[in-house]
């Protein structure tokens, strides 16, 4: 047999072998995902079976070649193994490892924000928003376990959810995103901090009502430590805290701007004006740096305050009525002039 017999046969199987490492390695190993694209996240629920998959990675044009991925999920056993969670899909990322990530369920943890919110039904759809969890799921949750929680009530289980950024899992359930928040809350309430809580005789509880009502007053942070003092003085000296944002609060209308004698009759837990001492709960989502102020009041004189007329959103203060009716005929000028009468 001439050597060039033998040698064809040869080649054929090189190239053969060849080409199949290379087919094998970039099936594996090449980048198939968000091509020099932005990492984008994929949701995989309850009711994603492969082919949903399949086709959430095509609408959202995160895959390049569909059938090596679908060839090399079948040879890794994904396909009947499929895991929900919140993925996070990397610029060109490989079959192999995109599916080493499916089949483990190592999702990416999500960041979920809240600030502002006047109840916990509100904030309850802020926090679930990004989850799988829907707000229902945790309302219920908490209706049904509240007594859990260090005796919180339906009026003040808000107080445990701390304003901030949190990393959790899309699948979270609503008791393990409860205890997060509430782990959260006894972290705050550090050695420091109960020492103050203590030197301005009032419990955690209350430091946070009266937080939110300080909070509702000013979106100044460098003059919420001068108001808290001014509430302070009020509950020392036994005086009605006459807090507008708590009428606000009562009636239920957040579009008031200029509070009315109406107002101030209105018959509720929260109204200021009629009850002494602190509403049941806070009048809404309250930050730490708003309860730090509380336990760092600056002390003073002040028993009354007033919104100037600048419209600032700073205050007059004062420490007897003549000089309170004073700033307060100034600013009721300025609400007249911009027409404001409700």
């Amino acid at each position: 047999m001439s050597k060039k017999k033998i040698l064809i046969p040869l080649i054929i199987f090189s190239t053969i072998l060849t080409t199949g490492s290379v087919y094998t390695y970039q099936m594996l190993y090449a980048p198939n995902f968000l091509i020099n694209s932005k990492d984008k996240f994929i949701i995989v629920d309850d009711e994603t079976d492969f082919n949903g998959l399949i086709k959430k990675l095509e609408e959202d044009t995160l895959i390049n070649d569909i059938l090596s991925f679908s060839f090399l999920s079948k040879l890794m056993e994904y396909q009947e193994n499929i895991k929900i969670g919140a993925y996070k899909v990397k610029m060109n990322m490989s079959n192999y490892d995109m599916i080493s990530m499916l089949r483990s369920g190592n999702q990416t943890p999500i960041k979920i924000t809240f600030s502002y919110a006047r109840k916990i039904d509100d904030l309850s759809e802020k926090i679930t928003n990004k989850l799988k969890m829907s707000k229902e799921d945790l309302l219920n949750y908490l209706n049904d376990n509240i007594k859990k929680y260090s005796g919180f009530k339906k009026t003040d289980i808000i107080s445990i959810f701390l304003p901030d950024t949190y990393e959790v899992y899309w699948n979270i359930s609503p008791k393990s995103l409860v205890d997060r928040m509430y782990s959260e809350y006894k972290k705050f309430w550090n050695n420091e901090r109960i020492v103050k809580l203590e030197n301005i005789n009032l419990n955690k509880k209350e430091a946070i009502v009266l937080a939110s009502i300080v909070a509702s007053e000013t979106r100044m942070l460098d003059e919420a430590d001068i108001i808290a003092g001014l509430y302070l003085n009020r509950l020392k000296k036994n005086m009605r805290l006459q807090a507008d944002p708590t009428l606000v609060f009562a009636a239920n209308d957040f579009t008031i701007r200029r509070v009315l004698n109406k107002h101030k009759k209105i018959k509720s837990p929260y109204n200021t004006y009629i009850h002494k001492g602190l509403p049941p709960g806070p009048i809404r989502l309250t930050s730490k740096q708003y309860i730090d102020a509380v336990l760092n009041y600056e002390k003073h004189e002040y028993i009354y305050m007033c919104a100037k007329e600048d419209f600032s959103g700073y205050h007059s203060f004062a420490t007897n009525l003549k000089d309170h009716n004073r700033n307060a005929r100034k600013f009721q000028i300025a609400l007249n002039q911009k027409q404001i009468y409700r």
